[in-house]
């Protein structure tokens, strides 16, 4: 069967420079975690968080996440390479191809974990911020079947088809040394399993993106969203291809997987539909520095923030203590001298003082002239009536006001 028009195959995936191969399913790899970082740490800024640190989780994540891909598809595919005809060597020859996604996640967030532990930001928040990029990412990666001729769907005669070159084509065993199967030798156009999901990937990643912008989403909500999206592709995907796999109840394990990651993000999104609050993504200071540090380091800060206060409070509670003693020591003196003055004020009828009675007696400067005039005193010359007069009216006067202060009779108003 061979359309009139189809997408042709690549004939070589692999170049060598020198000694050294350079082969496009790697490149193809590299080029979507390359994307990945980039477009998580446009949204990790987005989010307020500080710059690189996206590059540094990746340095866990990544590692992990080829691990977990590698030894996903070995253990679901192990015929392959520990089956009658398998060769267990090929279960390390990564760059022949097969990683599992499910593997990859797993472990990939494994690695992010200790990551974000070391630099003390929420992984839920990364894992909203790198969620699109991870569906970019596998979109370009996905280039890497093309480019090895593997993972391709059933018989299909029209203008998207792929070729596959005959010695690509499926096999009876998993081994590549087994005979072609008979049912494809002759079939040279088939589905292009790894431009559907390509394609479906990217469509993920503006869903994602929108979703974001729309809905606000938060504490791995947008994560979840990623993976309930993909999952939902890959189930009619993975139900396309006819590669090897397990079967459990006529489906293929890969659909059984879908099914189950699938239940579980959608639970996820539902019971953290409500959840809100800040967001621990390490904030970026005024003058462009990180303040997000490893956990020791944030929690020493934390602790010399609680002595700080601490000592503050103490340092509150002995002024607060030394303050009231001041006042009641004049609270406790004050009424004294009310008291004092209301007794001296009881008295003053009784027992007028001499200071008090003074201004009374004392005679005018008209009534002391005459006398120190003549130079007499008005006792020794009572003769004259005039001296006499004067005599008789201060001698008249004192007299009085002797008699008055003996009397002790109040002075009102000091007059």
């Amino acid at each position: 069967m061979q359309p009139l028009a189809s997408i042709p195959s690549p004939a070589q995936g692999v170049w060598h420079l020198g000694p050294l191969p350079i082969r496009a399913y790697a490149i193809m790899i590299i080029l979507g975690i390359v994307v990945a970082v980039w477009l998580g740490e446009r949204r990790w800024a987005a989010k307020g968080g500080t710059p690189g640190v996206i590059v540094d989780v990746a340095v866990w994540a990544v590692p992990f996440g080829l691990v977990g891909g590698r030894v996903y598809h070995v253990i679901t595919d192990y015929q392959r390479y520990f089956g009658d005809d398998g060769d267990p060597a090929r279960a390390l020859k990564i760059w022949e191809g097969g990683l599992g996604i499910w593997g990859a996640v797993l472990l990939g967030a494994v690695g992010a974990i200790i990551g974000c532990r070391r630099r003390g930001i929420s992984v839920l928040a990364l894992g909203d911020a790198v969620a699109p990029g991870i569906a970019l990412g596998q979109a370009i990666g996905r280039w890497g079947n093309y480019w090895n001729q593997e993972l391709y769907g059933r018989p299909l005669d029209t203008f998207w088809a792929l070729e596959i070159d005959r010695d690509q084509r499926p096999r009876l065993s998993g081994n590549g040394l087994a005979p072609l199967d008979p049912k494809y030798a002759d079939v040279a156009t088939y589905h292009p399993t790894f431009l559907y999901e390509s394609l479906w990937c990217v469509g993920v990643a503006i869903l994602v993106i929108w979703a974001d912008r729309r809905y606000k989403l938060t504490h791995g909500r947008a994560f979840a969203l990623y993976v309930a999206a993909y999952t939902v592709g890959r189930f009619w995907i993975e139900a396309l291809r006819i590669d090897d796999a397990h079967h459990f109840l006529g489906m293929r394990l890969n659909d059984w997987t879908s099914i189950v990651v699938f239940l579980g993000a959608v639970a996820y999104l539902y019971l953290s539909r409500g959840r809100t609050g800040v967001e621990n993504v390490g904030q970026v200071a005024a003058d462009g520095s990180s303040t997000a540090a490893v956990e020791p380091a944030a929690e020493s800060d934390a602790q010399s923030e609680e002595a700080e206060k601490a000592e503050a409070g103490e340092a509150g509670e002995a002024g607060e203590a030394a303050e009231p003693a001041q006042p009641e020591t004049e609270d406790s003196e004050a009424p004294e001298p009310e008291t004092e003055q209301s007794e001296a004020q009881e008295a003053e009828p009784d027992e007028p003082t001499a200071e008090e009675s003074e201004p009374v007696v004392e005679p005018t400067a008209e009534d002391a002239r005459p006398d120190e005039d003549k130079g007499e005193e008005p006792d020794r010359d009572p003769g004259t009536g005039t001296d006499a007069a004067a005599g008789d009216n201060n001698g008249d006067g004192a007299a009085a006001a002797s008699d008055d202060a003996g009397k002790g009779e109040p002075v009102k108003d000091g007059k």
